[in-house]
């Protein structure tokens, strides 16, 4: 069982690799044919509407990992009627979410001009916007039986499908925009492809697990259960809901407080931030039920020991991506997407030290949401929420861009920055958090040291097309990669993962 355990977990990784990085690729000539064929007031359109529908999403949030958790137990004890009792009881649940989506949703469209501030009026703008509702709301109809593959560890059969889906949809939007130019077919093809890619999905999991095909009759008889499953859900929205409307109000308040247009040139660095931690994600995300089962079955040494483990790999990551990012950003928006969309390099600092945040709490995020943690955290995001939007607001007027994302990066120092790790440490692994605090500020401190540094010996190279970029690139990555892994290659976590290795070779 462990074994195979162990290879859905190298399974997830590896297709969530691949997938990440062909989207990536794909996404990447998307935003530059879409720049170069419609412009930047509809890419930050884009941006727009995508952080108005995750607040809208919202009412989602959370119950997929709350599903995840409650599934752990039946689907190690193979026990496939209370399984499919539950599989029931989350599709009465998420076609209510369907259906506030929507309506919500529809009542957000007289606001809408409120929050787009363009040079120029677009007329379809309430018909662009439906469009990117279909796709949302009708994504809860389907997610109730794909969840079961992420807790029992396949994952990676959603991924692949996923995958293609993506391929195709790039590949058609590209059509549209090139042939027709056609920012509404766009939208069209992404809706229709999004809702194929939900219903075959869908039909894999029926087909992994056939029992789940008819409902009828299924129901959670246990009244202690659901209330535990409706508790759990309490909780975990409040914390996901805070979690989103942190990050969700970015674009929203860029928009309003500067331009659309705005939100456009921002999204092209945040886009490529968030494809690098991407990676760093999916391979933390694909260990949450095996973190799982470590929670409840070892002891505190145990599950400390374990944390240790990742959280060396992530200090490595994060030298690495963060250091890589800020070097490299203008150099890659100026190659991509052309110089006149280049950002002053202020901004390009304030996304990385936000990059970072990100990044090094991975690990923490990664146990919050196996051990059911975010019950104990969820005002803490609340907090930070409400002091991120109120910092943007100031900040951004008096500094711009570089002033909104600052606010997130200080909201988050303040507030669960420091309280989630003394809570997870005290709650699970039965000691002070002091050794991970300055765990973190000595990485924090090599990472500006290894920028800086490694900025000094690059500083001569002048990037002038894509070759000159790789040699840069090369340069950077290798150079950023060889400091952290030299430094952190002989701490009690990383040696416990180089033992495992040569122990699975060995064997």
């Amino acid at each position: 069982m462990a074994v195979s355990r162990s290879k859905r977990t190298a399974q997830n990784a590896i297709m969530g690799f691949t997938y990440q990085f062909v989207t990536m690729i794909l996404g990447f000539v998307s935003r530059v044919v879409f720049l170069r064929t419609i412009g930047v007031e509809f890419l930050g359109l884009n941006g727009i509407f995508g952080d108005v529908l995750t607040l809208l999403s919202m009412a989602d949030l959370g119950f997929s990992t709350a599903m995840a958790y409650s599934f752990y137990k039946p689907l190690a004890d193979d026990d496939k009627d209370a399984i499919a009792a539950l599989v029931a009881f989350y599709k009465r649940i998420y076609n209510i979410i369907a259906m506030a989506v929507l309506l919500i949703g529809l009542a957000v469209i007289p606001f809408l001009r409120l929050i787009v501030k363009t040079e120029q009026d677009i007329p379809l703008l309430e018909v662009y916007y439906l469009f990117s509702l279909a796709r949302v709301a009708t994504s809860y109809l389907f997610v109730y039986k794909t969840t079961l593959l992420t807790a029992d560890q396949k994952d990676y059969k959603v991924v692949l499908i996923r995958m293609i889906m993506n391929i195709s949809r790039v590949c058609l939007q590209l059509l549209m925009l090139v042939v027709f130019k056609s920012y509404i077919l766009y939208l069209s093809v992404a809706t229709a492809m999004g809702i194929l890619n939900n219903l075959i999905a869908s039909k894999k999991a029926e087909k992994e697990y056939p029992y789940i095909k008819d409902l009828r009759g299924k129901y959670v008889s246990d009244k202690n259960l659901r209330g535990r499953i409706v508790e759990n859900m309490k909780s975990v929205f409040i914390y996901k809901l805070s979690t989103t409307v942190f990050s969700a109000t970015d674009n929203i308040i860029i928009s309003a407080v500067i331009s659309t247009a705005a939100v456009g040139l921002y999204s092209n660095y945040l886009n490529l931030s968030q494809k690098l931690l991407l990676m760093e994600q999916i391979l933390f995300s694909s260990m949450t039920a095996s973190i799982g089962n470590v929670i409840a079955k070892e002891n505190a040494d145990k599950k400390y020991k374990v944390f240790q483990s990742i959280q060396s790999v992530s200090l490595i990551l994060c030298g690495v991506i963060t250091s890589c990012y800020c070097l490299l950003a203008d150099d890659f928006v100026g190659i991509v997407y052309g110089k006149e969309y280049a950002l002053p390099f202020i901004v390009v600092i304030a996304v990385t030290v936000n990059a970072y945040f990100s990044c090094a709490l991975q690990p923490l995020w990664l146990y919050r949401d196996a051990t059911g943690l975010y019950r104990k955290t969820k005002y803490i995001m609340l907090v930070a929420t409400i002091e991120n939007i109120v910092l943007s607001i100031i900040l951004g007027k008096i500094i711009g861009i570089a002033g909104v994302i600052f606010a997130s990066a200080i909201s988050r120092l303040t507030t669960y920055c420091w309280y989630e790790p003394r809570l997870l440490y005290k709650e699970y692994f039965d000691r002070t958090a002091g050794k991970y605090y300055f765990q973190i500020l000595t990485n924090v401190l090599l990472c500006l040291v290894a920028i800086v540094s490694i900025g000094f010996i690059v500083s001569g190279m002048k990037v002038t097309g894509w070759v000159s970029f790789g040699v840069k690139g090369v340069i950077v990555g290798a150079l950023s990669f060889l400091i952290f892994m030299g430094i952190y290659f002989k701490t009690e976590g990383a040696q416990n993962i180089i033992k495992k290795i040569r122990e699975k070779l060995v064997r």
